[in-house]
C-alpha cells in the first residue's frame, strides 16, 4: 500500500543513511521501524506486548518489590548490559 508521510528533512536523511548502511531500502527500513513500534500485525502474539521493566519474583503470584529494589535491578541490569559486572 502507498501513503505520503512527511518528515522533517534531518530525519529523512538520517533514515536514508541508516538504511544505506544497512544495506537495506528506505521502505524496508521505516517498515522495519514501525513494525518495531507496533509489534507485527499479521502474528497475534506479538500485539499488546508489555513494554515495561518487569521485576521477576521469587514467589510467583506475588509482587514485593519497593523503587530502591526497582532501581538496583535496572542498574544491575544496565550494568551487565554495558558489561560492568
Amino acid at each position: 500500500m502507498r501513503t505520503t508521510v512527511h518528515l522533517p528533512t534531518e530525519v529523512l536523511r538520517a533514515a536514508k543513511a541508516e538504511a544505506a548502511a544497512r544495506g537495506e531500502t528506505l521502505k524496508e527500513f521505516l517498515t522495519r521501524a514501525v513494525v518495531h513500534e507496533l509489534g507485527d500485525p499479521s502474528h497475534p502474539a506479538t500485539r499488546g506486548r508489555v513494554r515495561l521493566p518487569l521485576v521477576g519474583s521469587s514467589r510467583p503470584g506475588t509482587v514485593d518489590v519497593s523503587n530502591a529494589g526497582i532501581e538496583a535491578i535496572l542498574a544491575a541490569e544496565d550494568a551487565e548490559k554495558h558489561g560492568n559486572h
